[in-house]
């Protein structure tokens, strides 16, 4: 069988989430509209009868303005060590700039194998794709320019066939079985932190962290006790809101999926808590579980 690695990079908000959901077809990344919204590596192993594919989620490569910044690009750049394809994730309808220059400078010696990725075509003419594949085509050696749309699952399929081609004959790296390598409180946290980015301003979702302190399984119900962490007490007050009607909805947003992904019945209790600057901290940073892969 062919077996191997694909890391998914690119910039954040390019759409490497989506990707990766439309790939397994099913949720195992969170996303939002806002940057940085995934923190870890996530992989997803879609396995067939003749391949086995693992797909490397990353957190969007940028300039990094504090620790956690850093420590996304660290996770993001790790997983480019000893993959066998990597996707350059591109947002077809943004102009080429300095962010994407950076990008491409970080990775384009990385790897001899590496797919461009033009996404979110949907939203672009035919004949500025045709200009942007030209364009693309002279600033790096890749292997395959992919136009794409993970929102609409444009290609999509042609795309894991043509990835195939390029993988080796390997082992079975995981369980048939297994489809994620996180376990189920991790995607709890980060279900949860998705109802917070959809529900607050601006200012808070940066700032905002999810560990699962507590959680009880029966046949029937699963009890679940969620600290979110912020870094001002404004934000705090934002996240529990009037009357505690904010983190009320919070709560029933992601009780509510929980149910539907678990399978049973979820009693969800959220908390919050401030850690000043927790994000320039990077004890913090691990011990919140993010950029754990990397130790």
């Amino acid at each position: 069988m062919r077996s191997g690695f694909v890391a998914i990079v690119g910039r954040p908000n390019a759409g490497k989430s989506t990707l990766l959901n439309a790939i397994m077809n099913r949720k195992l990344a969170i996303i939002s509209s806002k940057p940085q919204t995934t923190r870890n590596n996530i992989m997803g192993i879609l396995t067939e009868e003749d391949s086995q594919m693992i797909f490397i989620d990353t957190p969007g490569i940028h300039k990094p303005h504090h620790a956690l910044g850093r420590t996304l690009n660290k996770s993001a750049y790790a997983s480019l060590a000893d993959v066998d394809l990597i996707y350059y994730m591109v947002d077809a309808s943004v102009p080429f700039g300095s962010g994407e220059e950076f990008v491409l400078n970080q990775i384009k010696d990385k790897s001899n194998n590496i797919i461009l990725l033009l996404n979110k075509v949907d939203l672009i003419s035919k004949d500025k794709l045709m200009q942007l594949i030209l364009q693309w085509s002279k600033r790096a050696n890749f292997i395959e320019i992919f136009p794409i749309s993970a929102t609409e699952k444009i290609n999509v399929d042609k795309l894991l066939d043509i990835s195939r081609t390029y993988l080796p004959e390997g082992p079975m790296y995981f369980d048939e079985s297994t489809i994620c390598d996180h376990d189920e409180n991790f995607l709890i946290s980060e279900l949860i932190r998705e109802k917070i980015i959809w529900r607050t301003q601006e200012e808070v979702p940066h700032s905002v962290a999810v560990v699962i302190e507590n959680r009880e399984d029966t046949e029937t119900k699963t009890y679940i006790q969620a600290l979110i962490i912020v870094e001002r007490a404004s934000q705090k007050g934002i996240l529990i809101g009037s009357q505690g009607k904010m983190i009320a909805s919070i709560t029933q947003d992601a009780r509510r999926d929980l149910r539907h992904i678990l399978g049973r019945r979820v009693e969800l209790e959220c908390y919050v808590r401030v850690e000043e600057n927790w994000r320039n901290k990077e004890s913090k940073i691990h011990q919140f579980g993010i950029g754990e892969m990397d130790e």
